[in-house]
């Protein structure tokens, strides 16, 4: 097995862990099934390639969120290998990377082993029924990779389903559909800390 696909399995773990419980699509809550078409673009996100025009492009991104994430991530190069790796899976899954970056600031305030009050964990919040789900009962959300494949992944297939309806695909991540006061806090933390340049 190549190690795209490799770290493909394991991105389809995290995305389904984002995606479960209160967050994404509720069935844990309400005891029903995963979507199975969520399930599907989860199987689906194992390959990628580089997210970044050229060089010059990464070097300035980089540049610009680091100083901006410093306060929250001290370390310069942890800091750097979160962001080429929001960047990438941002761009794999046809999302802009600030969104990214905006719903991870509300969702774990950039703390790695968040876990919530529902259980979901890690950058992007996701739920551990995902991993079952996924036949990986094995795999750790709290791995950045997985974590911020699985979001990005459930947040694109959010945004297919209401037609590139950023609001409303926020909802249905945070299992909120129905209502903005969710996608609100993730606009203001665009708006106020990761507007692109």
């Amino acid at each position: 097995m190549g190690v795209w696909r490799r770290l493909g399995l394991i991105v389809v773990l995290a995305l389904g862990l984002a995606a479960g419980g209160a967050h994404a699509t509720g069935a844990a809550d309400s005891g029903q099934r995963p979507d199975p078409a969520l399930r599907r673009a989860l199987e689906r996100a194992l390959e990628g390639s580089d997210s970044f025009a050229n060089r010059f492009d990464a070097e300035v991104w980089l540049m610009d969120m680091s100083t901006r994430l410093r306060r929250r991530i001290p370390d310069p190069d942890k800091r750097l290998r979160l962001l080429k790796l929001v960047h990438y899976e941002a761009r794999r899954a046809d999302l802009e990377p600030e969104w990214v970056l905006a719903l991870i600031d509300v969702e774990s305030d950039f703390r790695r082993f968040a876990i919530s009050s529902a259980g979901a964990r890690g950058y992007m919040q996701i739920m551990p029924f995902w991993l079952d789900e996924l036949d990986r009962p094995d795999g750790n959300l709290f791995r950045p990779a997985l974590n911020l494949r699985m979001g990005c992944t459930i947040l694109r297939h959010y945004l297919n389903i209401e037609n590139g309806n950023l609001t409303r695909a926020l909802a249905r991540y945070n299992g909120s559909l129905g209502q903005t006061w969710y996608p609100e806090r993730v606009f203001r933390a665009l708006r106020r800390r990761w507007h692109p340049q």
